[in-house]
């Protein structure tokens, strides 16, 4: 499994099977090299509406056929443009082909600011991804909230974090945010992409580092690598097992 960074806070993942697109903003992403010509995958996640999370989103999904996956807003709004979709809303979880998506709460506006009136984009979210027996969280845009405890009860092989601050949680927050998701690595995110959201991401692995928390600040285009596990039994699967 290969995760890598396009900038702000688009990534693709790349499992066994399948290549996925964490909110694609390329064309207008000073920090991309990449553009939407460039890419195939077969599934493209949004975690809210706002521009630098999925303006290349329906452009994506028309030239590749892949599959947007957000809440039921933004999939009713891209399904118009002719986009292929599947609907999900916070709470929720579904089975797809690589894996199982669950969206998770985040604190953080929604809308389609490219829009006149900044049309209402549902809820914002996160998003928790198992594939290849790992678990990993988008947080999406999002302030710092307790609940992250209940995430982390996932047992997080990769959380990816913004750090950016006036947007999102800032590097004081985002060291919280990691005390209380215990990820067993994380990845900084939504910062350095225009002045008001820069920071000092080697500084912010460093504190990490003291805490006892791995922290990998990518650069736009880098990768890192996660070893694919076995998928970790659920409930029914350990109880059908114990009745055999």
């Amino acid at each position: 499994m290969r995760l890598t960074y396009i900038g702000h806070s688009t990534f693709v993942l790349e499992t066994s099977s399948h290549r996925i697109v964490f909110d694609p903003f390329f064309e207008q992403n000073p920090t991309s090299r990449t553009k939407v010509k460039d890419l195939l995958c077969d599934y493209i996640l949004v975690s809210h509406g706002h521009s630098d999370h999925c303006s290349d989103a329906v452009k994506l999904a028309l030239r590749t056929g892949a599959t947007i996956v957000a809440n039921f807003e933004i999939c009713e709004y891209f399904a118009k443009q002719g986009a292929k979709t599947h609907a999900m809303n916070p709470g929720g979880a579904h089975d797809f082909p690589f894996g199982r998506v669950k969206l998770v709460p985040a604190i953080h506006t929604s809308s389609f600011d490219g829009e006149p009136g900044a049309p209402y984009a549902g809820i914002a979210c996160g998003v928790l991804v198992t594939a290849d027996g790992n678990t990993i969280y988008h947080a999406g845009d999002t302030a710092l909230f307790t609940d992250m405890k209940l995430i982390g009860a996932a047992k997080l092989d990769l959380a990816l974090l913004p750090i950016g601050d006036n947007f999102t949680m800032g590097p004081d927050d985002a060291l919280t945010a990691l005390s209380f998701l215990k990820p067993k690595l994380a990845v900084p995110m939504h910062y350095n992409t225009w002045p008001v959201i820069n920071q000092d991401a080697a500084d912010f692995a460093q504190r990490a580092k003291r805490k006892g928390y791995r922290v990998n600040p990518l650069k736009p285009g880098e990768s890192l690598e996660l070893p694919a596990k076995k998928p970790r039994a659920t409930a029914k699967k350990r109880a059908t097992k114990r009745r055999a």
